[in-house]
C-alpha cells in the first residue's frame, strides 16, 4: 500500500486525507482556454495572464495633503515664515503654473505638485493672512509629496496567473491601466444527486422519503462568478437513468459533482457506471471522518467528483478536497483555509483510525486568548441542522483517542 494509508479498524485500508487530496489535485488539470473582456466585464473572474503597470503609479508628483506647495530653497532663516500665495492647484490641473520665486501654492490632495516646489504644508500647520501664510515650523524637502512610480513603476508586476479578481484587483488593474484583461473562460460544472428516496423542498414526502439538501448546499457554494453551473437536480437509482446523465455530463462539462452512491451498497451505482462510460477512479476510500465514501476521478477532459449522500458528510469532503480540486481544475492559483488554534473546552473520547472533522461551537475564549471548543454530537454526518449550528470543524489527527480539556486543536471557521 502507498505511504499514508490508514486502517479504520478493519483490514480495508483507506488512503489519508493528505494523500487524496494531493492525487485529486494531479488529476485536475487547469484549464488552458482563455478570453479577454472588458474590465467591468471580468468582476469575479480568474485571471489567465500576470500582468504588469502600464504607467507609473502614481504618474506623476502630487500632494497627499490639502495644503500648500512650497519650495524649500526660497524659506531663508526663520523661525517665522511667511510667503505670498501666487496661485492654486487642484487636482486634474495639467502642473503648469506661473508663480514667481519665492512663492507659495494653493495645492490639493492629488493636484500635480509643480518641478520647482518641493514640499507641502499641511494647512493645519499655517495661519492664512491676507494673501500669504505664515507658518513657524519648517517644511522637510519631499513633505507631503508622492513621487512619481513610488507605488510601482512602469513594467512592475500587478497581479499574478490565477488571482481571482475581487474590489483589490480591480483597484490594481484600473490604477495600471488595464481597460481589457485575459481571464480563463467558464468553468462548466454539472451537479446531480443520486437517490430515489429524495424530493424537492416544497413537495409531500412520502414513505422513506427525504428533502434533497445536497443540490442546495452545492448551489450555494458553486454560485461564482467563474462558474457556468448546469444543475441537472436529482436522478432515481435506476442505472439506464445515472448512466445517460452521467455520460452527457462527461461530454459537456469541465467538472462534475454528484452527491450519493459511491459506497459499496447496491444501490450504489456510481463506481461501476463511471468505469462502463470509460472512466478511470482514482480514488474511493478516504480516511477521513465524516466523507469515507468518496471518489474521483477522469474521463476524458472532465473530471469526476462523487461526494457521500449524506449532508455533513458531502459538505466536509467537498470543502476539504472537492473545493480544492476545482479551483485548480478552474486554474486559480487556490490557497486552501488555513486552520486557527484552539482548544477544547472539555474532553474528548473517540475511535480512532480517521482524520476527524468535528463540528464544533465556539463558548468563548480561554485565558490565552484562543477559541474554546464545544463538540457537537459524534454521530453527526446525516445531521444538516447540527451542521448550521456549528461554528467550525475541528480536526482531530487520525490517531488520536482522547485528548483532555484544555488540549489545543486545530479549528476551521465557518
Amino acid at each position: 500500500m502507498a505511504d499514508g494509508c490508514a486502517c479504520d479498524g478493519h483490514a480495508q485500508m483507506y488512503l489519508s486525507v493528505d494523500d487524496a487530496l494531493k492525487r485529486g489535485l494531479s488529476v485536475a488539470d487547469p484549464l488552458v482556454d482563455t478570453e479577454t473582456l472588458p474590465l467591468t466585464q471580468a468582476i469575479g473572474r480568474v485571471l489567465a495572464e500576470d500582468c504588469k503597470s502600464k504607467v507609473d503609479m502614481p504618474a506623476f508628483d502630487n500632494s497627499a495633503m490639502d495644503g500648500y506647495a512650497v519650495c524649500t530653497r526660497d524659506l531663508g532663516e526663520g523661525p517665522v515664515f511667511q510667503l505670498p500665495v501666487a496661485g492654486r492647484m487642484a487636482a486634474g490641473d495639467c502642473g503648469d503654473h506661473d508663480a514667481p520665486e519665492g512663492s507659495a501654492l494653493r495645492i490639493f490632495t492629488g493636484a500635480p505638485v509643480p518641478p520647482d516646489f518641493d514640499a507641502v504644508l499641511m494647512q493645519e500647520d499655517c495661519d492664512f493672512l491676507i494673501n500669504c501664510i505664515q507658518f513657524s515650523r519648517r517644511p522637510k524637502p519631499g513633505q507631503h509629496i508622492r513621487r512619481a512610480g513610488e507605488d510601482l513603476c512602469v513594467g512592475g508586476p500587478i497581479l499574478r496567473r490565477g488571482c481571482e479578481i475581487g474590489p483589490r484587483e480591480m483597484a490594481a488593474l484600473a490604477s495600471a491601466g488595464y481597460g481589457r484583461v485575459v481571464v480563463y473562460r467558464k468553468l462548466k460544472v454539472t451537479i446531480f444527486s443520486t437517490g430515489s428516496e429524495l424530493r424537492q423542498p416544497g413537495d409531500p414526502l412520502g414513505p422513506g422519503q427525504i428533502y434533497n439538501s445536497n443540490r442546495y448546499t452545492l448551489l450555494a457554494l458553486l454560485q461564482k462568478p467563474w462558474i457556468d453551473l448546469t444543475d441537472r437536480g436529482s436522478v432515481e437509482d435506476d442505472p439506464a437513468r445515472l448512466e445517460k446523465v452521467l455520460r452527457e455530463a462527461c461530454e459537456t462539462s469541465d467538472l462534475i459533482v454528484t452527491t450519493g452512491g459511491v459506497s459499496v451498497g447496491d444501490e450504489d451505482h456510481m463506481p461501476r457506471l463511471f468505469t462502463e462510460i470509460g472512466g478511470e477512479t482514482d480514488v474511493m476510500k478516504v480516511a477521513m471522518k465524516p466523507g469515507k465514501p468518496i471518489m474521483f476521478g477522469r474521463r476524458a477532459s472532465a473530471l469526476y467528483i462523487g461526494l457521500p449522500g449524506n449532508p455533513v458528510s458531502a459538505y466536509v469532503t467537498w470543502q476539504i478536497i472537492g473545493s480544492q480540486m476545482m479551483a485548480r481544475r478552474a486554474g486559480l492559483d487556490h490557497s486552501p483555509q488555513i486552520p486557527v488554534q484552539a482548544v477544547l473546552a472539555e474532553p474528548l473520547r473517540r475511535r480512532a483510525g480517521r482524520q476527524e472533522y468535528r463540528p464544533v461551537q465556539v463558548d468563548g475564549n480561554s485565558s490565552s486568548g484562543l477559541p474554546r471548543l464545544r463538540l457537537m454530537a459524534p454521530s453527526y454526518s446525516g445531521r444538516v441542522a447540527l451542521l448550521a449550528q456549528a461554528d467550525g470543524l475541528a480536526i482531530i489527527p487520525a490517531e488520536v483517542e482522547e485528548l483532555p480539556e484544555g488540549h489545543m486543536l486545530e479549528l476551521l471557521r465557518f
